[in-house]
């Protein structure tokens, strides 16, 4: 059975379910920033993306140990993982998540993901994936993570969805891929969601084609604002190359921001695993590491 783990400090708390070690709950002072996961609109939090982000042509691939069958955003999200270590402080939990019989089969690779929460200030918090090849193989993967925020932001008094923007550090231009069937991603049709500008508005037109992949974001960090409040959320992504944004269609009420390492199978490659652009590769007793953080406003 699932169980939920809280850390906090000071007036910042987390709560994390042990079922994908999903973040489930984001809040400062009480107020909640992560989507709660209405199934009316999209029934999850924050997923953990492992071992590939996205889609695999017809959720299948060759690798070089076999073939891999895996629906979209991979193994992580939809298996138990258990706690490792939960600091003294209270301010911090790891969870482990090894391959079973079960995983061999879609995956066929041997490996160990520790997810680690961890508040690092007074409205941040960092979030760790450190994957080990346990195996004797070269172990290829991408991770990702998922988080959804509430817009409005809570507080933020009469502020509408359309009253949010993403702020940049500085102006630039980003040519993005667009989705197509299956979930797969196409240069063959691109969007320039921002073109010499530090701001990219939110609208629901901005995610009528699923979501936005942003490549090389200046300093790799982005804020969702409110623009009457100025409440929201940062996130900065350091050891992530991409980051998705989107919504689902209808009034939902959030915004997802989705650092990854790699990114769905391009309607140009190949169906093996180990050619996806920005696969990562690790060797047997090697592990890496990616954080990224969110710091609520």
């Amino acid at each position: 059975m699932s169980t939920v783990t809280t850390i906090s400090k000071g007036g910042l708390s987390a709560k994390i379910s042990s079922m994908g070690a999903e973040l489930v709950s984001l809040a400062l002072d009480g107020r909640e920033y992560l989507w709660q996961a209405d199934p009316a609109f999209w029934g999850k939090h924050a997923p953990v993306l492992f071992p590939i982000v996205g889609s695999l042509r017809g959720e299948r691939a060759e690798s070089a140990q076999g073939p891999c069958h895996m629906g979209r955003h991979g193994l992580a999200r939809i298996n138990e993982h258990r706690v490792l270590e939960l600091s003294e402080d209270g301010a911090s939990v790891t969870y482990e998540f090894t391959d079973t019989p079960e995983t061999l089969e879609a995956y066929p690779y041997h490996f160990k993901l520790n997810m680690t929460y961890a508040i690092t200030g007074e409205a941040t918090l960092a979030q760790t994936f450190t994957v080990a090849n346990t195996g004797d193989v070269d172990l290829p993967f991408s991770v990702g993570g998922h988080p959804a925020f509430n817009v409005p932001a809570p507080g933020s008094g009469d502020e509408a969805f359309d009253d949010y923007v993403i702020e940049f550090r500085e102006p630039w231009t980003c040519t993005a891929p667009c989705i197509a069937d299956g979930g797969l991603l196409t240069y063959d049709m691109t969007t320039t969601p921002v073109e010499n500008a530090d701001t990219l508005p939110i609208s629901r037109e901005l995610f009528a084609h699923d979501a936005v992949m942003l490549t090389d974001v200046p300093g790799n960090t982005l804020t969702l604002r409110g623009t009457k409040s100025g409440r929201g959320v940062r996130v900065d992504f350091p050891d992530f190359r991409y980051i998705g944004i989107w919504s689902a269609q209808g009034e939902s009420p959030f915004v997802a921001l989705e650092p990854w390492t790699g990114h769905a199978t391009l309607t140009s490659e190949d169906d093996v695993l180990e050619h996806k652009r920005d696969i990562a590769t690790l060797a047997p007793g090697q592990s890496a590491s990616y954080t990224f953080s969110m710091t609520v406003l």
